[in-house]
């Protein structure tokens, strides 16, 4: 929750996310307002709910978190990095880093990134990631995609509002630009 006593759930949230990678849900008394998903998503949130929910509803959403706190096999052990002058990608290895400093990404962002990179040069629509990443139950939340790719591009673009790898399609999805297209 965000009110608690001696530390608020953003603190606790980004103490919590500075030592471990474990799936958080935000579960809160206040109002469901973008700034507060965003400032959720921001400390390190996987998901972020608004009292009430239903009780199904919040186990469901459990579910979907835990699915996707693991990669799947399918994009485990299958070697696909990326390297230039400012970013380098190992997803075998999970690892990310910017200008030589390893970059924390959320298990989200992780997969968010894995997928875009598996795809390189291939538009993924946002209901192809939502899918792929959140899961079906997310198939019409399209806010998730675009606020997480934003927190990727602060995190790995060297210029996040002339975004470099993550490239955006209009009306369609993103895709990471392949690095012959650099």
């Amino acid at each position: 929750d965000v009110v608690m006593p001696k530390m608020d759930g953003w603190q606790t949230c980004n103490r919590i996310r500075d030592i471990s990678d474990i799936p958080i849900i935000m579960l809160t008394a206040h109002e469901k307002a973008e700034e507060d998903v965003v400032r959720g998503l921001d400390c390190g949130a996987d998901e972020y709910l608004a009292k009430p929910v239903g009780g199904r509803e919040l186990v469901a959403r459990m579910r979907a978190v835990m699915r996707r706190a693991e990669l799947p096999s399918s994009q485990a052990g299958r070697g696909i990095t990326f390297s230039d002058d400012f970013l380098t990608v190992d997803i075998t290895e999970r690892k990310v880093s910017v200008n030589g400093e390893q970059v924390r990404l959320t298990p989200i962002e992780f997969r968010l990134l894995a997928l875009l990179m598996q795809n390189a040069g291939h538009i993924l629509t946002h209901k192809q990631l939502l899918e792929k990443v959140w899961g079906w139950e997310y198939i019409d939340d399209l806010d998730y995609v675009r606020i997480y790719i934003w927190h990727l591009r602060q995190k790995i673009e060297p210029d996040p509002t002339q975004p470099k790898y993550i490239i955006t399609e209009p009306g369609v999805g993103y895709y990471f630009r392949e690095a012959s297209s650099l």
